[in-house]
């Protein structure tokens, strides 16, 4: 379960980002999670709850927002949305084959790869 190791990072980053600040409450956090990083959003939320006890962010409302798998085409110049090939072992290892949907060729991922913090809700002191 990679989820927990990747929300301790978050959840560590986000609390050195607000000690520069006089934060007095967290209300949620906002994520940009991609379809490629093979992050669950339920085990994600339920490492958040976990992770944040004792902190300032204990309490807040993880939010995720999912980033679609976008691509380009090397061959036709193809860019919009992936379309997924999968071997028959797909469900078995989790590794998709991405290839352009209009001619086959090989292609660059454009999106689809972040885990980032996009925004957080917060409250300061006056």
């Amino acid at each position: 379960m990679h989820e927990v190791s990747v929300v301790t990072s978050l959840v560590d980053a986000v609390i050195r980002e607000l000690d520069r600040y006089n934060v007095t409450k967290v209300n949620s956090i906002t994520v940009k999670i991609g379809d490629l990083t093979n992050l669950g959003e339920e085990q994600m939320s339920f490492a958040y709850e976990i992770v944040t006890r004792g902190t300032i962010l204990e309490g807040s409302e993880f939010i995720v927002e999912h980033e679609p798998i976008e691509l380009e085409c090397k061959q036709c110049g193809f860019k919009g949305p992936a379309k997924v090939i999968s071997d028959p072992d797909y469900d078995s290892h989790s590794i998709p084959i991405l290839a352009c949907p209009e001619c086959g060729g090989a292609v660059k991922v454009t999106s689809g790869q972040s885990c980032v913090v996009k925004c957080m809700d917060i409250e300061e002191a006056e």
